[in-house]
């Protein structure tokens, strides 16, 4: 039986390139926010479509946080699926979302964005880790 190498640390490089890309966000919403808002809009609108979007960014960081606590404390590392999907969603991700920044995508493809590069592979983690945690099941 071979031996996949490169998987682990694969996966650990883009989960972190896509954690650097959502904290840069955080860090320059500002135009992302105005490019979701009309050319004459209120500061009540502004102030909901930023708090939208740190909702949003603090959902995903939250997610990082359950894959990073499944992958670096052993439970998920070896699981090759989930590590492909992993590797696929956030390498997906930090490329999308450095589009997001320099372009000043829409709000609204961010939670396109977040549903398939952050709550999926968060969701498909949290199904390995209750299967090998809580169910016993072999990887």
């Amino acid at each position: 039986m071979t031996m996949v190498t490169g998987i682990i640390p694969a996966r650990f490089l883009t989960i972190i390139a896509h954690l650097i890309v959502v904290v840069v966000i955080f860090w320059t919403r500002d135009n992302n926010v105005r490019q979701c808002l009309s050319t004459d809009y209120t500061d009540s609108e502004y102030e909901q479509k930023d708090l939208e979007l740190i909702v949003g960014l603090a959902l995903s960081l939250a997610f990082f946080l359950v894959e990073l606590v499944g992958f670096l404390g052993g439970v998920t590392m070896f699981a090759h699926s989930a590590c492909m999907l992993s590797i696929a969603a956030h390498c997906s991700a930090a490329v999308a979302l450095s589009y997001f920044v320099f372009d000043e995508w829409s709000c609204e493809l961010f939670w396109y964005i977040f549903a398939f590069c952050s709550a999926f592979p968060a969701f498909v983690e949290v199904c390995v880790i209750v299967g090998v945690l809580g169910l016993k099941r072999n990887i």
